[in-house]
């Protein structure tokens, strides 16, 4: 058996450190050749020491004399910056690239990754937010396999094994809920950061809680199911399941539901991604299902989380809209961390900015690029105040 050379993309954080979970327990199956991380260089260096990569690269190019420094004993290549990141996932030797960076930043790695060959196990959503059109008539260009590592695309995904996608009646996408599922606009009105990084079922990043808390997490995973499943947004519906125990279902033509369940574990999704078609044997834990009290599933509010109503208007006007949408809510949702904006205020200057923001049909690369510079101009301007 061949052992698969991993790249981690973002490797310090919950994806990145549960993708070298698995790892660690498939030592004959799987081996890192590089890893890289933002800013966590305490984190990065010790997962080095650990894994001995032959690349180890932090994107924050001021922080590479740190990193060298104490990875000078180690054999591996030590690198910085975003060119250095698209340049490592080309490298020969890489068989997956486990795309887990956080926001707007996984694009054009995972661009390069692509034209490469490599196997995408994508956990960046934003990626397929921004240029989904973009990504997917690439992928098609050079064969190159996308397997999801969210816990709902992996679930349709496992749900779509050995079916005619053409006979997908609707797709349904679960949702927690997030920490404020049951409170009053009002409530809303005076919550903090604190008070939504509080997920009740899931152990994420600081960005992607609050974007499950505002829902815009589920906005993107309806983008993303759009591109990954090849189907229109009218037939992806959201249903809140509080338990988080169906991840996601296929409704076929034939009335029949097929749906993935499991114990809120990203471990189980990452790990099918990397051993696909195979299903590994692990010690994850059980969904009990005689334990459950019961399974219950609710419409969305979209009057209390309008964020998920913006996402499904992204997506419907096309073109530059879905990137404006995600630029706009890096910005919000930063803003919210710090203590600058409002939570029910990030969906306000989320609209504004999309409609502020110029709009290409038929965007190229740079002109993404371009895009999400202004509507990330456009959004801080009106974060403050201006």
């Amino acid at each position: 058996m061949k052992i698969k050379q991993l790249a981690i993309l973002g490797s310090t954080g919950s994806i990145g450190t549960q993708t070298l979970e698995v790892v660690r327990a498939y030592p004959e199956r799987y081996s890192v050749y590089a890893l890289c991380a933002n800013t966590s260089v305490d984190k990065l260096v010790a997962q080095a020491k650990e894994f001995h990569p032959e690349v180890v690269c932090i994107a924050d190019e001021s922080l590479y004399d740190t990193l060298n420094a104490q990875l000078s004993t180690l054999n591996c290549k030590v690198w910085a910056g975003a060119d250095a990141i698209a340049q490592m996932v080309t490298m020969p030797s890489i068989d997956v690239v486990v795309a887990s960076m956080v926001g707007y930043a996984g694009l054009r790695p995972t661009i390069e990754a692509i034209k490469a060959g490599k196997t995408i196990a994508l956990a960046n959503k934003e990626t397929l937010v921004v240029a989904g059109e973009i990504i997917c008539a690439l992928a098609q260009q050079y064969h190159t396999p996308i397997l999801p590592v969210d816990s709902e695309h992996s679930a349709i995904f496992q749900s779509l094994v050995g079916e005619d996608q053409s006979e997908i009646e609707k797709i349904l996408l679960t949702a927690s809920g997030g920490p404020f599922r049951t409170f009053t606009l009002e409530q809303m009105q005076s919550v903090t950061a604190a008070d939504a990084l509080k997920h009740p079922n899931w152990d994420m990043g600081a960005k992607i809680t609050i974007d499950s808390a505002s829902m815009m997490n589920k906005g993107f995973e309806v983008i993303e199911a759009k591109w990954l499943f090849g189907v229109p947004v009218e037939k992806i519906e959201v249903l809140v399941h509080p338990q988080s125990i169906v991840h996601s279902a296929v409704q076929y033509t034939d009335g029949a539901i097929k749906a993935q369940l499991g114990a809120p574990d990203m471990r189980l999704p990452i790990q099918y991604a990397l051993s696909f078609p195979e299903r590994l044997a692990s010690d994850f834990p059980r969904a009990d299902l005689l334990a459950l009290k019961e399974l219950t599933f609710e419409k969305p509010d979209l009057t209390r989380f309008p964020n998920l109503g913006l996402a499904y208007e992204a997506m419907r006007r096309g073109g530059t809209v879905p990137c404006v949408l995600n630029a706009a809510n890096e910005v919000v949702n930063l803003a919210f961390r710090q203590g600058r904006c409002a939570f029910l205020q990030m969906s306000d200057i989320i609209a504004e900015t999309m409609v502020q923001t110029p709009f290409i049909a038929k965007p190229n690369y740079e002109d993404y690029v371009a895009i999400d510079a202004e509507a990330r101009r456009i959004a801080e301007k009106m974060v403050n105040g201006k």
